[in-house]
């Protein structure tokens, strides 16, 4: 779409890369990472990049050289003028109350949402990015409407789980398997999951790019990392097995 304006709150391993990659697959669209890390923000406009990718350096160069891709710490003009908002912060485990050591940790997402409810004046497109617990999309959109002093402003949000590994980080976002994007079954969740998805459709094949409702977006991408963390588990209780015993762990893999 063009004029549209994109801001990603978060310049971690998975804000950075992924709005670079947008940036660099879409010329027409301005893209705009926002941190409240001042080291950081200047390590992304530096030629010292924050994080090590093969190919990142390469991406991030071009597109902020074009100028559509820029660094910054200025929440209030960013989050204000975009169209579409990701939100990748950290959602790191509860240390302590109900759900410590279990539960995840809502708390920098929610202090996302507040900022984004008060700079806000214009409706906007929230995009969940992070991993987190289904229905965290129902209490975050309570959370953009009670902080909203303008009732005529309006929230839509999305859910887009990432599915990058470290390592093939830019690979994944080049040419990946697949793009999820979930959203509410109403007139305006499903403009909004267009509006994202003519985002992605300028580099990725449309039939990669899955749409799906809210809960079974954010419940994909739990299931993903219970199955991961499954297969890890199992290859590491066969190498234990394999050394206890003296078994050929090559010969084993080989032949299952």
């Amino acid at each position: 779409m063009q004029g549209l304006k994109i801001a990603c709150i978060g310049a971690g391993y998975v804000g950075g890369p992924t709005m670079a990659m947008i940036a660099y697959k879409c010329p027409d669209i301005q893209v705009t990472v926002v941190d409240i890390n001042e080291a950081r923000i200047a390590a992304w406009e530096s030629d010292e990049l924050p994080i090590y990718e093969p190919g990142l350096d390469r991406v991030v160069k071009i597109a902020r050289e074009r100028g559509n891709l820029q660094f910054s710490t200025d929440f209030t003009k960013h989050i204000g003028e975009a169209d579409i908002i990701f939100v990748s912060v950290n959602t790191p485990t509860k240390v302590r109350g109900v759900g410590a050591g279990k539960a995840a940790d809502l708390t920098y997402w929610e202090k996302a949402a507040r900022m984004i409810a008060n700079v806000s004046t214009s409706s906007k497109i929230v995009v969940e990015k992070s991993t987190v617990p289904v229905k965290t999309a129902e209490a975050i959109e309570k959370v953009l409407r009670r902080n909203c002093s303008d009732p005529n402003i309006h929230f839509e949000i999305l859910s887009n789980p990432e599915f990058l590994a470290e390592g093939t980080a830019i690979a994944d976002l080049e040419k990946p398997d697949r793009v999820l994007i979930g959203g509410k079954e109403t007139e305006s969740g499903t403009q909004a999951v267009a509006v994202l998805k003519s985002v992605y459709e300028h580099w990725i094949p449309t039939e990669r790019v899955l749409t799906t409702n809210l809960w079974s977006a954010e419940l994909s991408k739990l299931t993903a990392n219970a199955m991961l963390a499954q297969r890890i588990s199992s290859v590491n209780a066969i190498s234990a097995l394999c050394e206890a015993t003296g078994a050929d762990v090559q010969q084993v893999s080989a032949h299952p």
